[in-house]
């Protein structure tokens, strides 16, 4: 991160951000002296490029002589600069940038916040996930050098943001990650294994944060009694696990309890999926990865919050142990559950998990999953739902705007209540089978296991992973949706 002009630059690439008003383009003023070098040929230069500064909007232009880089790029940043749409465009930027040895992003970075997302949307946005093509995916072409120009780089304030910006777009691509491997290669096993090797990668060495990490194999999840977990997971030769971790740091007087869905893998068990509806299911522990990234990101940035995090994983797939619509399965803490429908299997795992979070006596509890088709249906592939007690629900809201997710707060309506307890064998209904409102029975379904504690569940089915083309800064594939918000959460309980 540098204090220095855009115009002067020795970058080979110059980005700079565009503003769409209503008088036309207009430069940021990061980049207004990009814009001083082309003297009176600037305005007609947009004009015949078409360039309107809108969001998404890419055009490179060889900078001849005008200025000091080779190649100068002209991002949009849509009709205001706000640190939503810099994110979004200093993403666009990175995939704009090809072969470049050096690139400095002239975006507004003004403000610590702004810092921030520049720093994030480029280093999210340049994210490709390579593991298994063939000689690690050919040549990188990722720039060498990113130099972030901003007038306030040499202030403390600003070189924390940078350097906590950084922090959180690991932890995004640490999810990214988990979420993209395939699931013949991240069974529960190899999944909780990962999870120990990012874990021993961050407390190692002098200074590390310390974050406890115990991984429960199939024999201490029957000891203890895990029965949603284990109904879900005895389906597959792949057998379950729950990863716990905790981050205890001096003067902490706030517990935050995190619970995520590791499904590895969903068939549908015995109400099996269609065929085309298990393309990308390797994504259904995206919320076991979200918290478990985002544990460890709040970890390494010392923020002031006690956090225990429970990650259970399992696979559900269809053998002659998968359990089947009509049993009864008896959860951790002896609640009974009658089985409907054995394609609702994260909820099982989260009634588990929820139990053991309460035991720990948190302040608060939040969950992450990909719980319900319903509500990506209602809310589209960008927005999560939030739902839960009311002061929790806001909080999460208020940290995802500043985050820069969207999500919506969705209810959980009185007759839900009854529905979840419409079984006439059980103490609880896992499903019934309407159509209508599934994602809120479901929730209803969770807030049994809460114990009455402040409560929060996020869902992220379709946002875990982007089946189209890549946009701002969120890639094709994973994407990480809900790690900041988790984070930022966290933030507000530090004070």
């Amino acid at each position: 991160m540098r204090n220095a002009s855009p115009a002067k630059t020795r970058a080979e690439a110059v980005v700079v951000g565009v503003l769409a008003t209503d008088q036309g383009p207009v430069v940021c003023d990061a980049g207004a002296d990009v814009a001083a070098a082309w003297g009176r040929k600037w305005r007609p230069l947009l004009a015949s490029l078409g360039v309107k500064g809108t969001a998404g909007e890419s055009v490179r232009i060889p900078a001849g002589d005008a200025i000091n880089a080779q190649l100068l790029v002209l991002v949009g940043l849509g009709k205001q600069a706000d640190h939503t749409s810099v994110r979004r465009a200093a993403g666009v930027a990175a995939r704009s940038v090809p072969n470049a040895a050096s690139v400095a992003v002239a975006l507004p970075a003004e403000t610590p916040e702004l810092v921030d997302a520049v720093t994030q949307g480029h280093l999210l946005g340049g994210y490709t996930y390579t593991a298994h093509k063939s000689g690690g995916g050919g040549k990188d072409d990722a720039p060498g050098d990113v130099i972030v120009l901003s007038p306030i780089a040499r202030k403390a304030e600003a070189v924390t943001a940078f350097e906590e910006a950084q922090v959180l777009a690991e932890a995004v691509t640490l999810t990214r990650d988990w979420v993209n491997e395939p699931p013949g290669h991240l069974t529960p096993e190899t999944f909780a294994a990962a999870v120990g090797t990012a874990h021993a990668a961050i407390t190692k060495g002098r200074g590390a944060p310390k974050i406890g990490l115990e991984v429960w194999d199939h024999a201490t999840l029957e000891e203890r009694g895990l029965g949603g977990t284990l109904a879900v997971g005895n389906g597959s030769a792949a057998t379950p696990r729950l990863a716990k971790l905790t981050w205890s740091p001096k003067g902490a007087t706030t517990h935050l309890a995190l619970v995520g869905k590791g499904i590895t893998f969903d068939s549908g068990g015995l109400t099996i999926k269609p065929a085309s509806s298990m393309v990308g299911m390797k994504g259904d522990m995206g919320g076991a990865a979200c918290v478990v990234a985002a544990t460890l990101a709040i970890a390494r940035l010392g923020l002031p919050v006690r956090v225990t995090t429970f990650a259970p994983m399992a696979e559900n797939m269809v053998s002659g142990s998968s359990f089947r619509p009509g049993d009864v399965v008896t959860m951790y803490g002896g609640t009974t559950v009658e089985i409907a429908n054995t394609d609702a299997e994260g909820r099982m795992l989260l009634g588990d998990a929820l139990v053991l979070a309460t035991e720990e006596e948190p302040d608060v509890i939040v969950d992450v999953a990909t719980l319900t088709g319903h509500l990506q249906l209602a809310l589209g592939d960008k927005v999560g739902a939030v739902i839960g007690s009311q002061d929790v629900v806001d909080s999460v809201l208020a940290a995802g705007e500043r985050a820069g997710e969207q999500h919506w707060q969705m209810p959980i309506p009185e007759e839900m209540s009854e529905r979840i307890k419409a079984s006439k064998v059980a103490d609880l209904l896992q499903h019934d089978w309407v159509r209508w409102g599934g994602g809120l029975m479901a929730a209803a379904f969770l807030r049994e296991f809460t114990a009455g504690l402040p409560w929060a569940h996020l869902d992220i089915a379709g946002k875990e992973i982007n089946s189209g083309g890549p946009y701002g800064h969120v890639p094709s594939g994973g994407t990480g949706f809900g790690v900041t918000t988790i984070v930022e959460y966290a933030r507000s309980l530090a004070g």
